[in-house]
């Protein structure tokens, strides 16, 4: 009968530990919690992103057209170059 005194006391005290770590952890969440201050708005990360996107395709189309196809990079920028593509895709 001591036995089972023993076995559950100390099942008491396994949890009881357990419980002081689950409250201390909590304390030490509740503690470092911060409001975050960004340093760059999201509406600037968006305009950021969507400039890089469109500098990296110019870039690439200048790097396929001028390396890739023999052609001069600065004529990827040129209205007639693409008029010229667009009439090579749809052959009527």
């Amino acid at each position: 009968m001591a036995e089972k005194q023993n076995a559950q006391s100390r099942e008491q005290r396994k949890k009881d530990k357990l419980n002081e770590k689950k409250l201390a952890k909590q304390q030490e969440l509740e503690k470092i919690k911060r409001p975050r201050m960004r340093v760059i708005p999201i509406w600037i990360r968006i305009i950021l992103v969507a400039a890089f996107f469109c500098v990296a395709v110019v870039a690439g189309a200048m790097f396929g057209y001028g390396i890739l196809g023999d052609g001069a990079p600065m004529d990827v920028l040129k209205k007639e170059t693409w008029e010229h593509i667009l009439d090579l895709v749809k052959v009527e």
